[in-house]
């Protein structure tokens, strides 16, 4: 009797083992090719590569549906150089932001936004400015971009490289800031909005704000901006800029350069972002180089967002063979992203060992053309949607379509398992 006490009970811890275990697999496993894009749910990561053919949006929702923005980007001007508009050019890049932000997060009656991070100060990244865009309700600013999101969707916090003072390297007074700056000053003042400063180094600036500790094995670490590189050792860091007192505007480095750099990780999965920094320095000194030293702090990810659109001066190979990423996205919506250079070092066997794959979200006609390792690209157009399973296990990649609102799923790469 003893025995098949014993047996029964086994076997009713085996199958309760193997039903929470179906269930965990099922919110990784419900999306289909042809249906529409399943919706987040607690546990998991969802980072979504917003696809408008007009600059970059990265939507964020975090284990316990905490939101983060990272860029609402929109180009003053297209040319043949671009892709078309996506969906279409029946409404500007902001617009069709917030429209996706709303689908994605449908399971939130008020949708809204816990965090928005700019991570440098250019049109492709902010929104650009034009004299025929329409005010904002206030008057204050126009919409475009990250002003466009604002003015429809709630903002918690606000996070840069500049505020409050906007002075690095120089005064920033230009149209484009002057504008920017117009709309932080307004969401601050009357929509309650906090502003701040990103600053290196911390892990305590973006947080879970809903059910943290529900999720100890999430952080999202600071890792540089303005030059200012996390050392790896608790919040320390280091400047790797030199002083820019007396240089003159023309004699000033690129805003990229400037870009605000992050490290997330989710148990075992690690995921980076280093915006616009550079790697590769022809014809300049050798602190444009950021992808050195922040490299050498960050170590092997799972999954990374290439740095500038996968630009002719990024994407060094000490970058990517000590990153050693499963997962490769890109930003593009230019001829020249990514370049064919960027394209072989990351297909290097020679750089790091394994599988790899890149996953780009609107490749330019010249770009398929000029790549001689272009069919190796395990995606080429849509909406990149990076699934982390609740722990932080494993990811899969899902590809929307981005030529409608249908929100449809094209493509499934994974599952992939996270690297211990």
């Amino acid at each position: 009797m003893k025995r098949k006490y014993l047996l029964r009970n086994a076997i009713c811890l085996l199958l309760i083992i193997c039903a929470v275990t179906a269930v965990t697999t099922s919110l990784r496993a419900e999306d289909v090719v042809g249906k529409e894009i399943t919706h987040w749910q607690p546990g998991m990561i969802d980072i979504h590569q917003i696809s408008t053919g007009r600059g970059n949006a990265g939507l964020y929702i975090l284990p316990d549906g905490t939101t983060l923005l990272v860029d609402a980007g929109e180009l003053e001007q297209k040319t043949s150089n671009h892709t078309p508009d996506r969906p279409d050019s029946s409404r500007p890049a902001g617009e069709w932001i917030v429209r996706y932000i709303r689908h994605a997060l449908r399971h939130d009656p008020k949708p809204s936004l816990d965090y928005a991070l700019l991570t440098h100060f250019h049109q492709d990244h902010i929104g650009g400015v034009t004299g025929d865009l329409p005010m904002s309700r206030s008057g204050a600013y126009r919409l475009t971009g990250i002003t466009w999101v604002g003015e429809e969707l709630p903002i918690g916090t606000l996070l840069d490289r500049g505020w409050p003072d906007y002075d690095y390297p120089i005064p920033m007074t230009k149209n484009l800031m002057s504008h920017y700056r117009n709309f932080v000053k307004w969401q601050v003042e009357h929509n309650g909005v906090k502003a701040e400063r990103f600053i290196p180094g911390r892990n305590d600036q973006i947080v879970l704000r809903r059910d943290p500790e529900k999720y100890p094995q999430f952080e999202f670490r600071n890792v540089g901006i303005n030059g200012e590189i996390w050392t790896g050792e608790g919040t320390a860091t280091e400047h790797h800029f030199p002083s820019f007192e007396g240089v003159s505007e023309k004699q000033l480095p690129d805003e990229n350069i400037f870009s605000a750099i992050f490290l997330l990780r989710y148990g075992n999965f690690r995921f980076f972002n280093g915006a616009d920094q550079a790697g590769i320095r022809p014809n300049k000194p050798d602190w444009y180089d950021t992808e050195t030293p922040v490299a050498k702090v960050v170590g092997p990810v799972d999954a990374a967002i290439l740095d500038h659109h996968g630009y002719v001066d990024t994407m060094n190979e000490f970058f990517v063979s000590t990153l050693q990423a499963r997962v490769w996205t890109v930003s593009v919506w230019d001829d020249d992203h990514p370049t064919p250079g960027v394209v072989e070092r990351l297909f290097s066997e020679k750089l790091y060992p394994g599988p790899r794959d890149l996953f780009a979200l609107d490749a330019h006609q010249k770009a398929r053309d000029s790549i001689k390792e272009f069919d190796r690209i395990a995606s080429t157009q849509g909406h990149i949607v990076l699934r982390i399973a609740p722990d932080g296990g494993e990811y899969r990649v899902v590809i929307v379509d981005n030529t409608s609102e249908s929100h449809k799923v094209t493509k499934i790469f994974g599952p992939f398992q996270s690297k211990k």
